[in-house]
């Protein structure tokens, strides 16, 4: 999953960044508004996590400027601002959910999962398909009553397609999930993860859609 940080303090930021990375999202981190409109219309994210109060453009005009170009991008607003009427002011421009500074970090990606799930049609935390169960929250992976361990890559290319399943993604797709923009993405590297997945789990879990991509079959 690819996630966009919007936040300019430096110390917050930093400390948001390695948790998400360490939790196997790509993240792209900008510090001010306008960056936020660029990386946004350039770029393609499965979530928004915002900070309001930014240098150069505040983030409630982000905000709003999305919900207008029609980005239904869930957006997870983290401000300091804790009055109810500034809270209904970023429910109104078309936030998802909201966290208050200093938030507990558990919480935040407990809210992030949740986000995650609601966009993707899932409410259910754990997919299950012939003898494959996997869990997000834990990423514990079980086949035909076995665990399986994966690579921190070939978790990020399996979560991307449990998120849609009935979904094709193509490998163009998969590589904006993987990485954000300071990686090196090398040209083969989704098919490689792809065979380790199949090696792991069975050959019927990711499904080639010819001249499209991959899918794996609603549960």
């Amino acid at each position: 999953m690819r996630l966009l940080l919007v936040e300019d303090d430096v110390m917050i930021g930093e400390v948001v960044l390695d948790l998400l990375r360490a939790e196997h999202y790509a993240v792209d981190w900008v510090k001010d508004g306008d960056m936020a409109d660029t990386a946004l219309l350039t770029q393609s994210y499965d979530l928004v996590l915002l900070d309001l109060g930014l240098p150069r453009k505040d983030g409630l005009d982000v905000l709003r400027g999305m919900r207008l170009r029609k980005q239904d991008t869930p957006v997870l607003v983290a401000t300091a601002r804790d009055a109810v009427d500034q809270r209904i002011a970023g429910l109104d421009a078309g936030a998802d959910d909201y966290v208050l500074k200093p938030y507990d970090l558990d919480e935040l990606l407990a809210r992030i999962r949740a986000l995650l799930r609601r966009a993707a049609g899932r409410p259910e935390p754990v997919f299950e398909h012939q003898g494959v169960r996997i869990n997000p929250l834990t990423r514990e992976v079980v086949a035909d009553g076995q665990s399986v361990n994966l690579s921190a890559r070939e978790w990020a290319v399996l979560e991307a397609l449990i998120a849609r399943p009935g979904i094709v993604l193509s490998r163009a797709q998969l590589e904006e999930k993987l990485y954000s923009w300071k990686d090196e993405v090398n040209s083969n590297a989704v098919e490689v993860y792809i065979h380790g997945l199949r090696k792991k789990l069975g050959s019927d879990l990711i499904q080639n859609v010819r001249g499209l991509g991959y899918m794996v079959p609603k549960a």
